[in-house]
């Protein structure tokens, strides 16, 4: 039984693993997994603007996607790895308000600027005659900085929300991060304005809105790569929409059963499940995936390797 002072405003994370050897395997794997994602995504981020064939449109959102993976991952896998190691479960009242604000931040964020690559997609195969007026660097720029700040608010206005709540004399979250729809179960009130919430506006704005456009927009540029005369500009243009909607699909599988669908036919087990998928392998699948499939990215690779190599000589 968790040993818990009720007069504290500390949190406890019940956790992903058994607080014995048997946890400390797949924890192992975790770590390796976060390590990968860690190294993938600063390395892409790196790359990008190391490299200045990558400063374009495209590469300027995919950089901020690996960032935003970067610090979706810290999120939630240090804070379980030093509970685990640690033999504690507890997590500070505001410790918590921050991991869910990045959270949430992170996932909204991430909605949006998978968005704003498909319309880049979008008008560089269906429109590119007009591509460096549509999607200039000012564009560009103003795209990622609305992703940004609309995330940001609409995590604010939750974390706060779930922050003031009067909490019962139970403050054991059921998960491994201070998950928001995890923590509202454990309110001495009512919170159908929360969940209402949730549902009319994190779920329509940064959920199905996203997605509506981006189906939209992957669906006119498959149309068209078929309509491109050279076949290695229509194997090219394939490659990276295929790439880009198997990101997509990482990315809203999980969050679509998790959100959307009703909590009551979600068991917690299957939440923490997705949320390992969501929050470690998506971040890490995601620069696997587009450096593996984009010539560009290892040709960069090549090149920024030489540049330092021949500095050492």
């Amino acid at each position: 039984m968790e040993k818990w002072n009720q007069t504290s405003n500390d949190f406890i994370l019940m956790g992903l693993f058994p607080p014995n050897l048997k946890g400390l395997l797949p924890l192992l794997l975790i770590i390796s997994l976060f390590v990968l994602a860690c190294l993938g995504n600063s390395g892409m981020t790196a790359l990008i603007f190391l490299d200045p064939r990558l400063h374009t449109p495209m590469y300027f959102l995919l950089s901020q996607l690996s960032l935003m993976d970067l610090m979706f991952i810290s999120t939630t896998v240090p804070k379980m790895a030093y509970n685990f190691l640690s033999d504690q479960k507890s997590i500070s009242f505001l410790g918590c308000g921050i991991q869910s604000f990045f959270y949430v931040t992170m996932a909204g964020s991430e909605g949006l600027i998978l968005a704003s690559m498909a319309y880049d997609r979008f008008v560089a195969i269906c429109h590119p005659l007009h591509y460096p007026i549509l999607m200039s660097k000012r564009i560009c720029l103003k795209l990622i900085i609305g992703n940004w700040i609309l995330g940001s608010i609409n995590s604010l206005a939750h974390t706060m929300y779930a922050l003031h709540l009067p909490y019962c004399s139970s403050r054991a979250i059921n998960h491994f991060y201070c998950d928001i729809p995890a923590m509202l179960p454990l309110a001495c009130m009512n919170t159908w304005v929360c969940e209402y919430t949730w549902v009319f506006v994190s779920k329509s704005l940064f959920l199905l809105v996203p997605f509506l456009g981006i189906t939209a927009s992957y669906g006119r540029v498959l149309l068209a790569v078929f309509h491109i005369h050279s076949k290695e500009g229509r194997r090219k243009a394939f490659t990276t929409c295929s790439t880009h909607i198997t990101v997509v699909i990482f990315y809203y599988a999980p969050l679509v059963y998790t959100y959307i669908w009703p909590r009551s036919l979600c068991s917690p087990g299957e939440d923490q499940n997705l949320a390992v998928f969501n929050t470690i392998l998506t971040p890490m699948l995601n620069s696997i995936i587009y450096s593996l499939r984009n010539k560009e990215i290892l040709g960069a690779m090549r090149r920024v390797y030489g540049m330092f190599s021949s500095r050492k000589k």
